[in-house]
């Protein structure tokens, strides 16, 4: 139970990032405020850890990279752009379902009747809380919504999968997000342009982003994922888009319907009871995580 609270709140700093970014960051740049948020923690954990990759560390951390971070930060900033906080909310609620059918394809995972339920009423109380009826349908949007939640869900049963070297989580959590920050850096140049002057606000949100938001909230994650199966991990990420909801009410000046409350109660209901599996949980894994070795990463300095 421990393990899994503090692994909620990881999904729990992920749903201010709506918000953060309809008031905080400049507009029109969903490139330049990925890589904002990921290399500089990504560079803050490496200064702190002093290790670089090891042998087949380097392109691991560069595929895990790339998908936990440098396209999903991508997407998730063109979704946030593009749709209403509710829209890109529904869109990323599938992800528990896609990491479902991953973990039995990659990891051998037997994932029970009751978690997939859950994520299916998980879906289904996230529509309820956060769709309006005015909520625009923008294509380029709800392509990049459901390519981030698919892009997340193959990084998070592939971090699964492959394990932890013998360094610390801060270590391996800095590698990835190196390696997705540096991914993003020509592609933010070649697409948007060089960065505009950035105001007081603007550098206080990529702040909170990237500190909290990414570096902290990444290491919650991936410490979870160690210890929990994944398909419960990714259940957990339900709590984002009823964060935002509740920080849109708190924070924002939004109001809730009842419809949006039974969704918020069903949506949060989903997940406590997919958590409480009981004896039904078994856990196959033809992989296991790579062996610690004293030689898995190469101190800088």
């Amino acid at each position: 139970m421990r393990v899994l609270l503090v692994t909620a709140i990881t999904p729990v700093l992920w749903g201010t990032t709506y918000a953060v970014t309809t008031e905080f960051l400049p507009p029109e740049r969903p490139l330049l405020s990925g890589m904002l948020r990921a290399l500089p923690a990504g560079l803050a954990l490496l200064a702190i850890t002093r290790r670089l990759p090891h042998g087949a560390w380097w392109w691991r951390s560069a595929v895990l990279g790339a998908l936990n971070i440098g396209i999903f930060f991508a997407l998730l900033f063109v979704t946030a752009y593009r749709l209403p906080s509710g829209m890109a909310a529904v869109l990323g609620a599938v992800q528990p379902l896609l990491v479902a059918g991953l973990s039995v394809a990659l990891l051998g995972e037997r994932v029970p009747l009751r978690t997939l339920i859950a994520g299916l009423m998980g879906v289904t109380g996230v529509a309820l809380a956060v769709l309006t009826a005015t909520a625009g349908l923008d294509p380029v949007g709800v392509v990049a919504g459901l390519a981030g939640a698919a892009s997340m869900a193959l990084g998070l049963v592939l971090t699964k999968r492959w394990g932890r070297p013998g360094v610390s989580l801060l270590t391996v959590t800095g590698w990835q997000l190196t390696m997705g920050g540096l991914l993003l850096v020509p592609v933010t140049l070649l697409v948007e342009g060089p960065p505009p002057a950035l105001s007081p606000a603007n550098i206080s949100g990529y702040a909170y982003l990237s500190l909290i938001g990414t570096a902290l909230a990444y290491t919650l994650w991936f410490r979870g994922l160690e210890l929990l199966p994944a398909s419960r991990v990714s259940l957990l990420s339900l709590f984002a888009p009823l964060t935002a909801t509740v920080v849109g009410w708190a924070a924002l000046g939004q109001s809730l319907t009842p419809v949006q409350l039974a969704g918020m109660t069903l949506a949060f209901g989903a997940v406590v009871w997919g958590q409480t599996t009981g004896g039904s949980m078994h856990v196959r894994r033809r992989h296991h995580p790579v062996p610690v070795t004293a030689t898995s990463g190469a101190r800088i300095g």
